[in-house]
């Protein structure tokens, strides 16, 4: 297997860092919040020692990447659910590219900007659905105001940046009106028939189009 370097921008508490580092790939956490930052330390020193030595985490934004990093020094750069909270998404993804190795992928999970009347709408809530029809963002499930992407201008602003968009998916279609406290299937034949749904919905057409969320993967040229 070859030991890939990942760069994870807001990482969180680790979650898909922390399986990275498991599978045996270098991983550095980058991560503005201290208190997010803290609790990510605390799952990285929960963790084995061979993991702990694959794991470095940091405090620092994914717009000031050249503060931390050489150009050229990852092969991977994961940034889920971080574009929509930067006003301006294009410094940032210009950050991550210059870090970013010739061949590189760099994974992007940014809030559907052309499916926010869905989670209203299928909610009952009309009025909500008709504001979200053009609207650039919404107000996430924390009451925190965001913004969202649209995949034309993505595609556009990912070739100006030399990672042409590769291939997207379609993340949460059936799922998003699910409540936050929402517990998974606890028999597992279920628990797989749901993310086989999820999973074949994002992939296809037209439905990965209405997906809360868009993941786009971009390959450096």
């Amino acid at each position: 297997m070859r030991r890939l370097r990942v760069l994870d921008i807001g990482p969180g508490q680790g979650t898909q860092a922390l399986r990275l580092a498991r599978a045996g790939h270098l991983v550095t956490g980058l991560e503005a919040d201290p208190a997010m930052l803290t609790a990510l330390r605390a799952a990285v020193a929960a963790e084995p020692a061979d993991v702990r030595a694959r794991f470095v985490a940091l405090q620092g934004d994914g717009r000031e990447t050249g503060r931390h990093f050489g150009p050229a020094c990852f092969d991977v750069v994961l940034c889920h659910g971080v574009l929509m909270y930067v006003p301006d998404p294009e410094p940032m993804l210009a950050a991550l590219a210059r870090v970013l190795a010739p061949g590189g992928l760099l994974s992007l999970v940014v809030r559907n900007g052309d499916a926010l009347a869905m989670r209203p709408g299928l909610l009952g809530d009309y009025a909500s659905a008709l504001q979200a029809f053009g609207s650039p963002g919404y107000v996430n499930r924390l009451g925190i105001a965001t913004r969202a992407d649209r995949l034309a201008p993505m595609t556009t602003t990912l070739a100006g940046i030399g990672v042409p968009l590769h291939t997207w998916y379609g993340v949460r279609v059936f799922t998003d009106t699910a409540p936050d406290h929402a517990l998974a299937p606890a028999d597992p034949g279920a628990l797989a028939t749901l993310l086989d749904a999820e999973d074949a919905a994002g992939r296809n057409d037209p439905y990965r189009a209405v997906a809360a969320l868009l993941h786009l993967c971009g390959l450096r040229s």
